[in-house]
């Protein structure tokens, strides 16, 4: 007991639910769900994302977060309790958070640079195509801006499991709720005419993001959709990057698994709607279906032409909304970072305050050299998904397109093959509660979540194309 008692806990089942929620909606879920939904015919990938979220995704975030109750330990260890032979799974696990900590720590300081811009009132700055791009590409704003970004998750994660990380979800997670519907419902109500007299409505975007789109979609282009809502999941609930193993391990023993799951998918998948409510209608009143673009273009590019085409009140919006992205971010890179820390504490027996030194270090380090790979160290390179990508990106497609994945497939093997789903079934039941979609989950483990993501893997690496 001693030792649970030295890596903390959270205290009750609402911090955990909301810390558990805060490290899944982040940055990847509110640029890339609203442009993913864009992408793929609204309504179609809403309609999948889903059917795959209260399937797969329940099944992957039970999994994780009933091994880390079970073992009572973060992913670098608990793997090998369940299973002696299956250590370098959790090893595998552990690596996903020490590759991504350095470029979201990255992106991180992008948005502190410009919640800065809107709060000075100077968001009409950031309409030029040229200013992300000049921005990113400078040599010390970016580092300094990364700077900030990772001290405020340091603080956060030194503060412990209910001190710091259960304290801040408390207060951020309300907040971040409320902003996402505030912005999201002014979105329906703004309209715009174009320049060629167009008129468009928020309600007209509303339509083109929830109502499926089945206009010309072949075999081909549904399984495209399914597998990207498929990638998605991963970020919209944090499965495969130790995170879930790590927070379910501060997990009390009498708190009731199934209903605490059953609230973070819902608020996770209630958020990820949330946000591409927020922007897709936005976008398409001021710049059409062709204003979506992927990735940090949708957030750093198209969104701040939109603030500034509002006039006054866009600015007001546009602190609003960065505020919001900080929140989510922060909320993220602490877990990220509580991944690689519990490891630490767990495998080295080192102190929580000296494992959280070293993450931070370790983090200002890596995140000041991707800073460098927009100048100092650029490079392009040809990725075996068919992009084109600099530091950030390779480091991206490794963690997210190859690792992810990886990860999930093995734990699936190791829980529905080699210990059984009677392991996780267990640990979900224990103290009489009942496990809901059990006959579900034990499909999705041995069978169907194997597939999909044997499936995703090929196309991650080239093999499959879409």
């Amino acid at each position: 007991m001693e030792s649970n008692k030295s890596r903390g806990n959270f205290t009750g089942k609402l911090g955990f639910v909301l810390a558990a929620a805060g490290s899944a909606v982040g940055l990847g879920n509110i640029w890339r769900f609203p442009y993913l939904a864009a992408k793929d015919g609204g309504g179609l990938f809403i309609f999948c994302y889903i059917i795959l979220a209260l399937t797969f995704g329940f099944a992957l975030l039970t999994t994780e977060i009933a091994i880390g109750r079970k073992t009572a330990q973060s992913p670098l260890t608990a793997y090998g309790v369940i299973h002696p032979k299956w250590k370098g799974l959790g090893v595998l696990a552990s690596l996903v958070p020490v590759i991504i900590l350095p470029y979201y720590g990255a992106i991180g300081g992008w948005v502190l640079k410009y919640l800065v811009i809107f709060l000075t009132g100077k968001g009409a700055d950031a309409v030029e195509d040229s200013y992300f791009t000049s921005f990113i590409s400078e040599q010390t704003s970016p580092v300094i801006f990364m700077v900030i970004f990772m001290v405020i998750g340091a603080v956060i994660v030194f503060g412990g499991v209910d001190g710091g990380i259960e304290r801040a979800s408390k207060f951020i997670m309300p907040l971040l709720l409320v902003l996402i519907i505030g912005i999201a419902v002014y979105a329906l109500t703004i309209s715009h005419t174009d320049g060629s007299g167009v008129d468009r409505s928020g309600l007209d975007g509303l339509k083109i993001y929830l109502l499926p789109n089945f206009e010309g979609v072949t075999l081909k282009q549904f399984f495209v959709v399914i597998m990207d809502a498929l990638g998605q999941l991963f970020f919209s609930i944090s499965v495969a990057m130790g995170i879930m193993v790590a927070y379910g391990s501060y997990v009390k023993k009498d708190v009731n698994l199934m209903q605490s799951i059953n609230q973070i998918e819902l608020f996770d998948t209630v958020v990820a709607l949330l946000a591409g409510l927020m922007i897709v209608p936005a976008v398409y009143v001021f710049m059409g279906t062709e204003g979506m673009s992927g990735g940090p273009g949708l957030m750093f590019i198209s969104l701040p032409k939109i603030f500034h085409a509002m006039g006054k009140v866009g600015t007001v919006i546009g602190v609003l909304f960065f505020v919001m992205v900080s929140f989510a971010a922060v909320t993220s890179v602490v877990s990220i970072m509580e991944a690689i820390v519990s490891g630490l504490v767990d495998k080295f027996h080192l102190s929580r305050k000296k494992s959280a030194a070293i993450v931070t270090a370790y983090g200002l380090i890596g995140g000041t050299i991707v800073c460098f790979g927009y100048n100092h160290l650029y490079f392009e390179l040809k990725l075996p998904n068919g992009t084109t990508g600099q530091l950030l990106d390779v480091m991206d497609y490794i963690s997210n397109n190859c690792l992810m994945p990886l990860v999930a497939l093995l734990t699936c093997i190791l829980i529905g093959w080699v210990v059984k789903p009677k392991t996780v079934i267990d640990e979900v039941t224990l103290g009489g509660y009942k496990f809901g979609r059990r006959h579900l989950y034990i499909a999705m483990i041995t069978v169907i979540a194997p597939v999909l993501l044997f499936l995703l893997l090929l196309q991650s690496f080239g093999i499959l194309h879409s």
